[in-house]
């Protein structure tokens, strides 16, 4: 078994942390907030006080961290990854970051014998729980199959994509399709709403026809009880549209739908929903077209 540390966490960290403990691997956590810590501790990790000391004591760190500059802080900081990484240890980032981030990081890296991998995960806190996460991964082919046992505890779709920076930009690219997918399902309900038909026999009839997906296949039943708590805050959704535009921009790749959606994002972030669910992104639907989805006009 590995010696493994973790740092970051937050919704998806502490349950893909909690696997790899649960598969016997010897976990080391880090976290701004100490009480998950602590959490951890009690259940058999080695709590840490620094990301410098979990990289001391570990074969292999992840990170799970909101965006590009917390990765560089906790990695290139002082007391980070880097001042306490050793040859052979891998640095596995499961963050959304931009591409160049992650290149560099893995640069820094190499320079004292280490290798990084950067592997954004899908799926949500649901995947995560379960073991079911799909990873994307960029990086070198032997760090990678270094790796592979203990991306197989964590994900159920694990695939190299590339050199570093693939794993972010195939990330990209899922945010693309999840983002736009979400907007059109919530689209949909709204328009059965507000023209009188039910919404959840409208799901019914074209939730295993072409318009199957992954958001009208788990959301919809949350939204009509408006539990709207999140799986996936809707702020890192917009954070993560941001870096997809971003990256578009640098390789001169127009990409409107996802820029109007990440606007719609925007949006709901404005009128104080950015802690809710990237579902409720519905709210900002309803207000345009003055309709509740799931309750009699």
């Amino acid at each position: 078994m590995a010696r493994v540390g973790y740092i970051g966490l937050g919704l998806m960290g502490a349950p893909m942390a909690r696997n790899l403990m649960g598969a016997g691997h010897d976990l080391v956590v880090h976290n701004r907030s100490r009480a998950i810590v602590e959490q951890l501790a009690s259940e058999g990790a080695t709590p840490a006080t620094s990301p410098r000391e979990v990289a001391e004591q570990s074969d292999f760190v992840f990170t799970n961290l909101p965006d590009s500059p917390d990765v560089e802080l906790v990695v290139l900081g002082a007391d980070g990854v880097l001042a306490g990484a050793h040859a052979g240890m891998i640095y596995i980032d499961n963050s959304t970051i931009k591409p160049e981030t992650a290149r560099r990081i893995a640069a820094e890296l190499e320079k004292v014998g280490a290798a990084g991998l950067d592997a954004p995960v899908s799926g949500g806190d649901i995947g995560a729980k379960a073991g079911t996460l799909s990873i994307m991964v960029g990086g070198p082919q032997e760090a990678y199959d270094r790796a592979l046992p203990l991306f197989e505890v964590l994900g159920k779709t694990i695939t190299r994509v590339g050199d570093s920076g693939a794993g972010q930009i195939a990330k990209a690219a899922n945010q693309t399709v999840v983002a736009g997918t979400m907007v059109a399902m919530c689209e949909a309900l709204v328009l059965a709403q507000k023209a009188g038909v039910d919404p959840a026999r409208v799901v019914q009839a074209i939730s295993r026809g072409a318009a199957q997906c992954w958001a009208l296949d788990n959301k919809p039943a949350k939204l009509f009880k408006r539990d709207l708590a999140p799986g996936f805050k809707a702020y890192m959704q917009a954070k993560d549209l941001k870096i997809v535009v971003d990256t578009g921009r640098t390789y001169e790749v127009p990409l409107p739908l996802t820029a109007v959606t990440h606007q719609i994002f925007e949006a709901m972030i404005g009128m104080g929903n950015g802690d809710l669910d990237n579902s409720a992104v519905i709210t900002v639907l309803e207000a345009l077209a003055s309709v509740q989805v799931g309750q009699a006009e």
